[in-house]
């Protein structure tokens, strides 16, 4: 591929800020471009204490949140902890927002809406620039520390893919791969884009996949559908945009019987086979699966869709254990591997 985008991993060691930083390393060093971290108060570390380690260990992998939210932190904690770490790591740093999900409904909240997180992402963009900026206060608040540290927002419906060609300076698409979603995505960039007056193309694009690290049919199959399931359950227009059939129970009934939701189950097989009435093309819209040849193709035509990819996060699911070995058949070249040098050295080169 001419122009291949980079690769990010927000999957690492959690067992200790230690064990983060050493995986992160790692990864660096089979090729990753971007170090991600998810964050939810109630399970991980704080992210900006561990990314600010994990600075001092590497020198070239970029370093961010995936993802901070305007309920948990402030626009202008998040700028401030954010430039902190672009400054630690030298330039390195990337801040991605969303609404909250998991992290928010733990605790009880109520995740962002769409304007909420228009207004943080603005905020903050503002505050990185070292602008002052009138919030109702004494004087303009302004961040002595600034730096030009890009915000992405990761998005799934139109509306706020939309919202995010206005104001974010990349959108992280959360919409599987079925051509029509993401030709829709891409369209909502652009549209939001040129509403605000800014050039489409200097809008940053990332994918997220969840990636089915399995080479048994019948388990790349009911996770697959877990992950479909998952994305109805949070955003319904992704199987109206194209066409797909939910004809089964309520999401919300069968929610009852899944913890915390449908990409985040314990046991994958088993929530996808409460969705078993998902049909072939449905469950194969969401998630990359097969042989790294069938994987890097289906990235191949995901990116050939999109038109421009910057940034490609291949989710690995189910969450693998810390250090063991990728659950696939291996060649003997690479015994024992996790699924960081798996993907390097198996999916990486074909692309």
């Amino acid at each position: 591929m001419e122009n291949a985008p980079q690769f990010g991993l927000n999957r690492f060691d959690w067992t200790s800020t230690e064990a983060f930083a050493a995986d992160i390393q790692r990864a660096e060093e089979v090729g990753f471009g971007y170090a991600l971290i998810p964050w939810n108060p109630l399970s991980r570390r704080d992210p900006y204490m561990e990314l600010a380690i994990a600075a001092g260990r590497t020198s070239r992998i970029k370093l961010g949140l995936l993802l901070d939210n305007p309920v948990l932190h402030h626009p202008a904690v998040s700028a401030s902890s954010i430039a902190t770490l672009d400054e630690l790591s030298g330039g390195r740093a990337i801040l991605t927002y969303g609404i909250g999900d998991t992290a928010v409904r733990w605790l009880g909240l109520r995740p962002a809406r769409m304007a909420e997180l228009e207004e943080a992402t603005v905020l903050a963009r503002r505050l990185l620039a070292g602008e002052a900026v009138d919030v109702g206060a004494v004087r303009p608040a302004e961040l002595l520390h600034a730096r030009p540290v890009p915000i992405w927002i990761a998005a799934g419906g139109p509306k706020t893919i939309e919202m995010a060609g206005r104001v974010a300076d990349g959108v992280f698409l959360r919409v599987g791969r079925h051509p029509k979603n993401l030709r829709t995505a891409i369209e909502s960039v652009h549209a939001g884009a040129r509403a605000a007056g800014r050039d489409p193309t200097e809008i940053g694009i990332g994918l997220i996949f969840h990636t089915v690290m399995s080479d048994d049919p019948a388990e790349i199959r009911a996770t697959a559908r877990s992950m479909a399931a998952g994305y109805y359950e949070y955003s319904p227009a992704l199987f109206e945009i194209p066409g797909l059939p939910w004809e089964g129970p309520a999401v919300d009934e069968l929610k009852q019987q899944v913890y915390p939701d449908f990409h985040h189950a314990p046991d994958l097989v088993e929530s996808g086979n409460l969705v078993s009435f998902l049909d072939e093309e449905t469950a194969d819209s969401f998630a990359l699966f097969g042989s790294a040849e069938e994987i890097a193709g289906q990235i191949r035509e995901a990116v050939a869709i999109a038109g421009r990819v910057d940034i490609v996060v291949p989710h690995p699911v189910p969450m693998p254990v810390p250090g063991a070995p990728v659950a696939r058949a291996l060649p003997p070249s690479l015994a024992g591997a996790d699924y960081k040098r798996w993907f390097a050295a198996e999916v990486m080169p074909r692309l």
